[in-house]
């Protein structure tokens, strides 16, 4: 126990802005998911590169990984499978189950909570399996979605083609669980020269997306060309996609890190001091809502969408990373900024795993509704956004804390990150 307790006090501080960050792209996930339900992916969309807060996201998650974890591994086998690391330090298992803790509950949570919506979205527009899927086969993908395994064709009980019909957002954090498992079993040993090696190849395989260069023969018939736009499929496209999206931004932030913090044995190479600016967290926010909402480049003519293919290249490369930079470096300053980074930390990840299943009955709603005035239709997602972070709080004050203690007592040499 008195190992536990010091183990618990030994945690290292949380980096306020980047839990503020990740509230912020959060929130702008759910407003474009919310949008798309009448733009439908259309240059118009009011947040048309929203779904570049999925790639933000794993910029943020490879730098807390390599920040919270770089320096505390054992000299051990990466295979071993041993609880415990002595003196304190870190072993394979521990990490898992580290992960498993912070990421878990509010998995499943959402998977529930998607299955306790399934049947009030049927209205969709192919989606008339809803309808006919039995109550036991709703429990049986409920209970798969769980383990967060993708769900095979035969079980695919909305229609979609997608790996997690009850709760579709799930799709990019599949891809985080495989992120953490090849940190903790390969890239962690990498040094410094060969983790920038790594990106760098990441890096050529992002412009080949954002430009739709056709290596591996998947882009052949692309829906989205010039994006980035794909990865929640078993289907060729969507997994190269999926790959290419988790490469460079997790591993970018991992290397950030080791730059900052020298963990690898290096010297650092970028201290705080060089990306501190005053008003951190409210300028980083601003760079992100505006990236987030540049509209579509090139617009609907096909010909000129290679505009914007570069302009998603170089948010990804460039812009992510460094607002990352500016905001570990920077320092909240005063109570209501870190009073707003608190609560969007809080928020930020139950609000990203609980939020789909809105956008799905926000679905069916207009479907049921298509001739409803304007009003009531921005009354619906004004209304829908509220019950997202409502729920989203909610589900971390009531569910997600309580569930991570009594495991972290359970497992008693876990603490929460």
């Amino acid at each position: 126990m008195e190992r536990s307790i010091a183990l618990y006090l030994a945690s290292k501080p949380r980096y306020e802005i980047l839990d503020g960050l990740r509230g912020v792209a959060a929130m702008l996930v759910v407003a474009f998911h919310l949008l798309e339900t009448y733009y439908h992916m259309e240059p118009d969309q009011p947040i048309n590169h929203g779904y570049l807060a999925v790639d933000f996201f794993f910029v943020l998650s490879g730098f807390v990984i390599g920040y919270a974890y770089d320096d505390r591994w054992e000299k051990t086998h990466p295979l071993s499978p041993s609880p415990k690391g002595e003196g304190g330090k870190l072993s394979l298992w521990s990490f898992f189950k580290r992960r498993l803790v912070r990421l878990h509950p509010m998995l499943m949570f959402g998977t529930l909570f998607g299955a306790l919506m399934f049947y009030f979205e049927g209205d969709m527009p192919g989606c008339e399996a809803i309808l006919q899927t039995p109550w036991w086969m709703l429990v049986m993908v409920m209970l798969w979605g769980f383990t967060l395994i993708p769900i095979p064709k035969a079980l695919d009980i909305r229609g979609w083609g997608e790996m997690h019909p009850l709760n579709n957002a799930q799709w990019s954090l599949m891809w985080e669980y495989i992120a953490n498992v090849l940190y903790a079993i390969v890239i962690r040993h990498f040094k410094r020269r060969m983790l920038s090696l790594f990106v760098l190849l990441s890096a050529c395989l992002t412009i080949t997306l954002c430009l739709n260069i056709n290596l591996f023969g998947a882009y052949a018939e692309r829906s989205y060309p010039y994006t980035v736009i794909g990865g929640w499929s078993l289907e060729p496209e969507h997994l190269q996609i999926a790959i290419t999206r988790l490469c460079y931004p997790f591993f970018m932030g991992l290397l950030l890190s080791r730059m900052f913090s020298g963990a690898d044995g290096g010297r650092k190479m970028l201290t705080l001091q060089h990306f501190r600016v005053r008003g951190g967290f409210w300028w980083c926010a601003l760079a992100v809502i505006i990236l987030l909402n540049v509209p579509r480049l090139g617009g609907a003519d096909l010909e000129q969408l290679w505009t914007n293919g570069l302009y998603e290249a170089f948010v990804i490369l460039a812009c992510f990373p460094l607002i990352v930079a500016f905001g570990a470096g920077s320092k909240v300053s005063g109570a209501k900024g870190r009073a707003v980074c608190k609560f969007l930390g809080h928020i930020s990840y139950p609000l990203y795993v609980t939020h789909y299943p809105f956008i799905y009955f926000q679905m069916s709603f207009y479907a049921s509704h298509p001739d409803l005035p304007a009003s009531t239709h921005i009354a619906v997602g004004v209304c829908l956004f509220t019950l997202a972070i409502l729920v989203a709080y909610g589900s971390y004050r009531l569910y997600d804390l309580p569930v991570r203690e009594w495991l972290k007592e359970k497992l008693f040499d876990l603490r929460l990150k």
